[in-house]
């Protein structure tokens, strides 16, 4: 009696546990909620699809261009313009699938204000650290005065980009590295909140994961797409995870 008593009392203690890791794992929409009508990658209606299904944030990414602006979108060649040697002009006169010109990020901005989603920055790789600290001063110095410091984090390949994010953003702010190269000690030593790694880094590194945990960062994978690599992640406890199938996870997670 006494072991069936002990058996039950591990099934359930379990069960809990995979409970509140489903409930602990947030969902990010890659590039916004963009698979769906009337959206496309990196475009607005993708930021105000993401918030509309209630993700946990959504993820765009953003580039200075020749004249120094602010723009977002993920290729450094898009449609044939180079976003780093092109000006402002000559990006936001490109016209997304869905009909929209590549917005600035001031306009990416000012329509977040009004939603609820959290902005998961991405600021990519420049040609040089002048470049980057460049970026990363405009983009601190716009959130601030956008009033979206609480609701922003920041994600970055490039560790400069990472470095100056932690330097000149608000103590607290989150910022994620994500080139995959660094362990868990590494990044807490640098000041990262946790990584952000393709999925495949926590394949070969599972046990990065609750080492992230016990030095108190938490841990994003990217780009999950796939039903069993989400389950698998939910399991190991993973405290986000950014995909283009944001209803697909959500659906996950509600059957936990």
């Amino acid at each position: 009696m006494k072991l069936k008593k002990l058996l039950f009392a591990s099934a359930m203690s379990l069960a809990a546990c995979g409970i509140l890791q489903a409930q602990n794992t947030q969902v990010i929409a890659h590039r916004g909620f963009w698979k769906t009508d009337g959206s496309a990658q990196n475009s607005i209606a993708a930021l105000v699809k993401a918030d509309s299904i209630h993700c946990y944030g959504s993820e765009f990414d953003v580039w200075l261009t020749a004249d120094n602006k602010l723009i977002v979108d993920h290729d450094g060649v898009f449609k044939g313009v180079r976003m780093e040697t092109s000006t402002e002009k000559e990006c936001t006169s490109i016209i997304l699938d869905n009909g929209e010109n590549l917005p600035t990020l001031q306009q990416y901005l000012d329509k977040a204000k009004g939603l609820k989603t959290r902005l998961i920055l991405e600021l990519k790789g420049h040609k040089t650290p002048e470049r980057e600290t460049l970026a990363v001063e405009q983009i601190v110095k716009m959130i601030k005065e956008m009033g979206l410091e609480e609701r922003t984090e920041y994600i970055t390949f490039s560790r400069h980009a990472t470095k100056e994010f932690i330097r000149l953003a608000p103590k607290g702010t989150p910022v994620y590295y994500l080139e995959g190269d660094l362990n868990p000690q590494e990044l807490k030593d640098m000041g990262c909140a946790g990584p952000d790694y393709h999925f495949s880094v926590f394949k070969k590194h599972p046990e990065w994961i609750k080492e992230c945990h016990d030095l108190g960062m938490k841990v994003n994978a990217w780009t999950v797409n796939d039903a069993k690599d989400m389950e698998r992640l939910i399991s190991q406890g993973v405290d986000f995870i950014t995909t283009n199938e944001p209803v697909l996870l959500q659906e996950i997670l509600k059957k936990k």
